[in-house]
């Protein structure tokens, strides 16, 4: 039988790291008081860390935070085939003895009730408290964070803007469950063993709002929103877009939680050419390297967005990448009807709505929106010259929306239909 020894935690241990942590979290049936990104950065920053290994190969950890006087031991992980051999034991006894080499003599332990290390604790002379509570609130965006997210160009959304949103109830509905659901009830997905999504692909014509649903995900989940732009990755640095990519990545790393949302990825994804050398493999391939990595965090969420979703790398919507690839397609009636009813507010009452949503068959949200905007106004000028006090009309809105160039046609329609049955994925 292979014997283990303990060392020194390494960088180059990460992976193997959160391997393990994941498999002690597909045991348990309770959430960890912290979060694996937390635990990790405090490893790699110099807090107490120690690893079990069995030649090379990781197969145990623990980690601890010192506070002052007093410590917290973190985190306790065993891999499946290496628990109850002692080595938990191990683990925390090396904590302890480097812990009081700092002076530190009153160490806690913060797990869920039954976690893997519980035991190896209580063998260790440690005992449960009975009859405290753990309190906690959770800010999505701290002191440190905000500096950070200002230099990224990202912010934290306006609450509501999920609710906000008119009409598109298939999407909507398609987002809520597979995306939203799941981040939102961590606990009771983890229940359930649903994973929640780490990144998702939105495509459809444009203007149909992918944008917008972006936002509104990142609004419900109160996490900090930052918009990665393909057109500027090459700005400021050096190495060019695939450096400029990889530098926003590791900025991102840093923030407790983010949605992260690049539109029009087939700018950087697009399918490669097969050239021997060609300019835009670099920073496609370092896309496809950074995924992984990003879904390896807590809290943190990719979402995607493309008007052709046929262009981008087959490698890019493979499974292990991206959980889903979902259509956002033009409204149907009932869903125009809804975002006439948003943009028109009181004016929707003495209109004949019927008549705008009607003519409007081949009109994007976007489209709507503008078209009710020129309505409005063209009112407005008329009041402004003539003051009779006569209110905007469906006459009105049918003139916008006879001069308002619809972007769909006939054939996006049938390509993003041909789309739906080639690439969608929910």
């Amino acid at each position: 039988m292979p014997t283990w020894r303990l060392r020194d935690f390494r960088d180059d241990d990460l992976d193997r790291a959160i391997q393990i942590w994941d498999q002690d979290r597909q045991a348990d049936d309770t959430p960890p008081v912290f979060p694996v990104s937390e635990v990790m950065a405090a490893a790699r920053s110099g807090g107490t860390a120690v690893v079990a290994v069995v030649g090379d190969e990781p197969v145990g950890m623990a980690v601890a935070q010192a506070q002052g006087e007093r410590a917290w031991i973190t985190l306790v992980a065993l891999a499946r085939m290496w628990r109850n051999r002692g080595i938990g034991s191990a683990l925390i006894a090396e904590i302890e003895r480097r812990l009081h080499t700092q002076g530190i003599r009153r160490i806690g332990a913060l797990l869920a009730p039954g976690v893997v290390g519980c035991a190896a604790l209580e063998n260790s002379g440690y005992h449960a408290r009975d009859g405290l509570t753990f309190y906690e609130k959770v800010e999505h965006l701290g002191a440190s964070d905000a500096g950070l997210l200002a230099e990224l160009g990202g912010r934290v959304l306006p609450q509501g803007l999920w609710s906000a949103l008119a009409g598109m109830e298939r999407e909507k509905e398609a987002i809520e469950r597979r995306i939203v659901l799941p981040l939102a009830e961590p606990v009771l997905a983890d229940r359930y063993a649903v994973t929640p999504p780490k990144a998702v692909v939105l495509f459809g014509p444009p203007g149909t709002g992918k944008t917008s649903f972006a936002k509104a995900v990142a609004s419900r989940l109160a996490w900090p929103f930052v918009e990665l732009f393909p057109s500027r990755l090459a700005a400021g640095s050096a190495g060019g877009p695939a450096a400029s990519l990889r530098d926003a990545f590791a900025d991102l790393a840093e923030l407790e939680s983010v949605l992260l949302f690049i539109d029009e990825v087939e700018e950087i994804a697009g399918v490669r050419s097969g050239r021997a050398v060609d300019p835009s493999h670099g920073v496609t391939n370092e896309l496809l390297k950074l995924i992984p990595g990003f879904r390896d965090h807590d809290d943190r969420l990719l979402i995607c967005a493309t008007n052709s979703v046929r262009s981008l790398d087959p490698a890019f919507l493979r499974h292990g990448r991206f959980d889903y690839v979902i259509p956002v397609g033009p409204p149907d009636p009932v869903a125009r009807a809804a975002i006439w009813r948003r943009y028109l507010g009181a004016a929707a009452d003495r209109v004949e709505l019927h008549r705008l949503v009607s003519a409007s068959e081949m009109f994007t949200p976007a489209d709507i929106e503008f078209a009710a905007r020129k309505g409005s106004h063209a009112a407005f000028e008329r009041e402004v010259a003539d003051r009779k006090g006569a209110p905007a009309g469906t006459e009105d809105y049918l003139a916008a929306i006879a001069d308002t160039r619809p972007t769909l046609t006939d054939q996006a329609l049938t390509e993003f239909g041909e789309d739906i049955e080639r690439h969608a994925r929910l």
